[in-house]
């Protein structure tokens, strides 16, 4: 059963909505907090347009999933680290073989329009993602049409999986939708559905209202809801407003239009720092930026040698890599699994970046520059040389660049070719006819941090392990960590098999980057995580709550001391 959701992504950086400060800069907490408050109006400026507000159709649409995430709940959600937490699901169980999954709902649970919420809408979700009329991405599609679904009454459900899928709690997480509305519906008519711009779903907030201006769409208005299983949320009313940029967010914040702004991007980020009463959040992105390695290509046998690789990745400066063209927007990558994940191990081996410590290291491996002179290491008339695809859209040409300028320091002589993403992919990854390849993986959506799809053996042909890594031993770590019900297993599994890649390095890790939002300072009870999509700053979005502008000015003012005189 194939992993969910992990995808090559290669894209730019303001073409994906990131922007970001380094992590360490967070809002600094005041001396004097103000104390929750049910009231106000919230306004958030999204960067980009509206799709469909239905959460089996937003798979492409970031903004769409803000909304929605507000709108609709799933059988489960997770926290920061990736565990499940209870949703519309109180309770489940996991049967010992992992091949059984019980839930029980809530009690109680109501939509939006006042009807009740049961394990038949969850039947209901489910046969929509099997159905080809819909556009559900194939994995998932596949993943469901696999899957057993037995309802025992209103509240307990049953998932019956054909082999043990320890990730399978990730698939739980999907917005419900409710039968009583579209039960009748044929399925493909579901695409054009009013329904899809007036949702009926069971989250903390419900549809209210469109905003249009001269016929075109401008925003949404959604209000709290007082049947939500935790109780009202503090904000009574959140606007969406749509823009085109992150400057022009900005713009209509200075003007005292939103209180938020969905994303920042690069060229904005120092205006938004400009801002004395903008708060920036940040969190670490579900990407990581690395250098493929073809390991099974002969025209350069080198990238099959721990010594070479090892050599690469110390040869290159990702600090400066960060710093110069992430804008400091990343922090340095050394494994496949994302920090802050219950299964990331902190001891991961790491090489610093050190010049002279790869020229020896490559001196040691036996590749030499040639006596009668030049600028590239050769060892039994092979050079080392390789060509560098990557994405013909900033920053890649730059960070390639860079790359390009560390290795030849080193003796290794690289060729950058910049291709289109589609291009690239199809031609290059897919039939494995690279050498080297510098490439965003896209962790999105899957808190489960299962790496098998791109490390795997099974992925060598036709699936996503582009490098090509032959290595039973981390297979092995990877196939009983994808069985085992034990998070303590797959944690010791994981972790092993992170210290084997760090010292294996089928491929170079480089940066992992973050993203950063936005909010005026009058909104109080924000905190922003690692997060798995952008939609996820939501999470305690039950916690936020308003203060007036006077308020949150005399709270954000420096204190002052009163120097103490003697008696």
């Amino acid at each position: 059963m194939s992993k969910l959701r992990w995808q090559v992504m290669l894209v730019a950086v303001a073409v994906l909505a990131i922007a970001v400060l380094l992590l360490t800069q967070q809002p600094l907490l005041n001396a004097f907090s103000a104390a929750p408050a049910q009231g106000g109006i919230y306004i958030e400026g999204l960067v980009g347009s509206l799709g469909r507000l239905n959460p089996l159709l937003d798979d492409d649409n970031a903004v769409d999933q803000d909304v929605n995430r507000l709108i609709f709940s799933g059988l489960v959600r997770f926290d920061d680290r990736g565990n499940p937490q209870p949703d519309l699901a109180e309770i489940w169980g996991i049967s010992l073989d992992g091949l059984q999954y019980n839930l029980k709902l809530r009690e109680g649970l109501q939509w939006h329009d006042g009807q009740p919420l049961t394990t038949a809408d969850i039947a209901f979700t489910v046969e929509l993602m099997r159905n080809p009329a819909l556009p559900i991405p194939e994995d998932v599609r596949a993943l469901w049409q696999s899957v057993e679904v037995n309802v025992f009454d209103a509240l307990n459900i049953q998932f019956l999986l054909p082999a043990p899928f320890a990730p399978f709690m990730d698939s739980l997480s999907f917005g419900v939708l409710p039968q009583h509305l579209l039960g009748e519906m044929d399925p493909a008519a579901l695409l054009n559905a009013p329904f899809n711009l007036e949702p009926v779903g069971s989250g903390p907030y419900r549809f209210a209202e469109r905003l249009t201006e001269d016929g075109t769409l401008t925003g949404l208005v959604l209000r709290a809801w007082d049947g939500y299983y935790t109780g009202r949320p503090f904000i009574d009313e959140i606007t969406f407003e749509y823009f085109e940029s992150s400057a022009a967010a900005l713009q209509a914040y200075q003007n005292g239009d939103i209180l938020g702004i969905s994303y920042i991007d690069n060229q904005t980020l120092p205006n938004v720092l400009n801002e004395p009463t903008l708060n920036l959040y940040t969190g670490r992105l579900p990407r990581l930026g690395l250098l493929l390695l073809n390991l099974d290509n002969s025209s350069v046998p080198f990238f099959q040698e721990v010594e070479v690789r090892q050599a690469l990745l110390s040869g290159i400066n990702r600090q400066q890599i960060i710093d110069q063209h992430l804008l400091g927007q990343a922090f340095i990558a050394d494994g496949p699994v994302l920090p802050g994940s219950w299964a990331y191990n902190e001891n991961v081996p790491s090489l610093p970046f050190d010049t002279q410590a790869a020229t020896n290291t490559l001196r040691q491996a036996g590749y030499a520059i040639p006596a009668e002179g030049g600028n590239v290491r050769v060892r039994d008339g092979l050079a080392l040389e390789f060509e560098l695809l990557h994405p013909d859209i900033e920053p890649y040409p730059s960070i390639a660049e860079s790359i390009r300028q560390d290795l030849s320091a080193l003796g290794v002589i690289v060729t950058l070719r910049g291709l289109p993403y589609e291009t690239l992919v199809s031609d290059y990854l897919d039939p494995r006819t690279y050498q080297a390849a510098l490439v965003d993986l896209n962790l999105a959506n899957s808190p489960d941090p299962d790496p098998y799809p791109f490390w795997h053996q099974s992925g060598i042909t036709g699936g996503q392990n582009y490098s090509k890594w032959d290595d039973r031993r981390a297979s092995e770590y990877l196939e009983q960590a994808r069985v085992s019900i034990s998070q303590n297993q797959r944690q010791r599994l994981y972790r092993n098999f992170q210290t084997h890649f760090g010292f294996e390095l089928p491929a170079l890790p480089l940066y992992f980057p973050v993203y950063s939002y936005a909010i005026s300072s009058q909104v109080r009870g924000v905190s922003i995580g690692p997060i798995y999509q952008s939609s996820d700053r939501f999470a305690n979005i039950h916690e936020w709550f308003l203060v007036t502008r006077s308020a949150a000015e005399e709270l954000d003012a420096p204190l002052e001391v009163t120097p103490q005189t003697e008696n």
